[in-house]
């Protein structure tokens, strides 16, 4: 689907029934990206918003008449941001876009997108119920860019069946989560744990213990379960820590060399992966809070009787247990046009109100983004999103918002995939990636 874009500030002015009123006519459009079915109201939402601006401005004896066109139909989070890239640097970019925090850094330097600070009250309700911790990640060099669109957290989960075959009794697995939140069970135990499984025939080998299969914030919490620091809070500059990176490279090594993760897991199809995990063929994995709603569509209709989860299990003594949220964040494009990106700002706070950021999070299995929102019937009657907000949201951290994260998460992939697959050994895995990244990012690297 193509969308001709066409924003107009203030349109005709017309004889109407208060005497000297202006109509206003504008055409609001919202590019959402990493979005499918489930995600509607990323869109549907901000059409929401409209029609209560309109009646607002009715009652103040105003018109006002707001047309949305939402596009969230990408091929992928690639052609997404190219779009947006491509369009902004011809001036026709969409007004709104749902998009990850990681963007803010690289698009507010290039001028795409401008403040919502500029145009919002961020003390006034709703935004002033917002998570602050999702405010700040919506944030960047101490200016507000952006609004959470959602929140999540990334897990992980044990298949029931297989701890149970193990020795592990209903209480002992009630209690993993706040063991695994004291540290008490950590990333060796899950090692012993999957190994066990694998040689007791419970799980095939290379299923003990079943990564995702690609790239992803996911594998940052591991680095963080030995130790490691993504960016220095002091002087704001990304961070290389070589023992927390070689021990992390070291667990994944150790999986493979063990036989519960499979050497050539990495690639593997993401269909095959969901099925997978969702009906037992795996002992433990890690994944998001919204693969609730994917497993029950992958035929798992007994969920909470067949998975527990946790944060990620610690991975030593200097490491914690933690999660990872990546939210999407609601950014205003610049228009050059104030008035233009004012109502596209305030469209996106009416969409932050709790009721309506509810619809998105229970309908997509996303988290809260307001505090209220966990008294709202819909989100607290929810079994998965209230134990999930409980259980996750308050040890979630978030990759930083920095120009030249991409380059650091990309080198920390790349060097756990040689270690992995057995190119490196984690030691040669983590001076090749130290390498890299003096090369790529020169002072705006600390290395430890």
């Amino acid at each position: 689907m193509t969308i001709l874009i066409r924003t107009t500030a203030i349109a005709v002015a017309t004889a109407a029934l208060a005497g000297n009123a202006v109509a206003e006519n504008l055409t609001v459009t919202v590019w959402a990206g990493g979005s499918n079915d489930s995600d509607s109201y990323r869109i549907e939402a901000i059409e929401m918003a409209a029609d209560i601006l309109e009646r607002e401005a009715a009652i103040l004896g105003e018109e006002l008449d707001i047309t949305v066109e939402g596009r969230w139909d990408f091929a992928g989070w690639e052609e997404f941001k190219q779009g947006v890239t491509l369009a902004a640097e011809a001036g026709d970019a969409p007004n709104i876009v749902v998009t990850s925090h990681l963007d803010i850094a690289p698009w507010s330097q290039a001028g795409y997108i401008v403040p919502v600070e500029d145009y919002l009250d961020l003390d006034a309700w709703p935004l002033s119920n917002v998570y602050p911790n999702l405010m700040d990640i919506a944030a960047f060099d101490g200016v507000q860019w952006g609004v959470p669109q959602d929140a999540e957290s990334r897990p992980f989960f044990y298949w029931i069946e297989t701890l149970e075959a193990l020795g592990y009794s209903e209480d002992d697995i009630d209690a993993l989560p706040e063991q695994v939140a004291n540290g008490e069970y950590t990333l060796a135990n899950v090692l012993a744990d999957a190994t066990r499984a694998v040689e007791m025939g419970l799980v095939e080998e290379g299923y003990g213990f079943y990564p995702r299969v690609s790239n992803g914030p996911d594998y940052a919490q591991f680095y963080q379960s030995f130790g490691g620091e993504m960016i220095d809070d002091e002087t704001g500059r990304l961070l290389l820590d070589r023992a927390a990176m070689t021990e992390f490279y070291q667990f994944f090594v150790d999986a493979v060399a063990a036989g519960v993760t499979r050497q050539n897991h990495i690639g593997t199809d993401w269909g095959q992966w969901y099925n997978e995990v969702a009906n037992g063929r795996a002992a433990f994995w890690h994944g998001g809070t919204w693969h609730y709603g994917r497993y029950i569509r992958e035929g798992n209709d007994d969920f909470w009787n067949t998975v527990q989860f946790s944060l990620i299990p610690a991975g030593n003594d200097a490491g914690r247990p933690n999660t990872i949220t990546h939210p999407l964040v609601y950014l205003v494009t610049a228009q050059g046009d104030d008035r233009a990106e004012e109502i596209a700002a305030q469209l996106v706070a009416i969409a932050t109100e709790p009721r309506l950021n509810t619809l998105h999070a229970i309908q997509s299995n996303h988290l809260a983004v307001a505090q209220a929102q966990e008294s709202i019937d819909l989100y607290s009657g929810d079994r998965w999103a209230a134990e999930a907000t409980e259980r996750l949201l308050a040890s979630a951290n978030a990759q930083p918002n920095h120009l030249q994260y991409g380059t650091f998460s990309e080198a920390l992939f790349s060097g756990l995939e040689s270690a992995w697959t057995g190119v490196r050994t984690p030691e040669e895995a983590v001076a090749e990636v130290e390498a890299r990244l003096r090369a790529t990012l020169g002072d705006e690297l600390i290395v430890r």
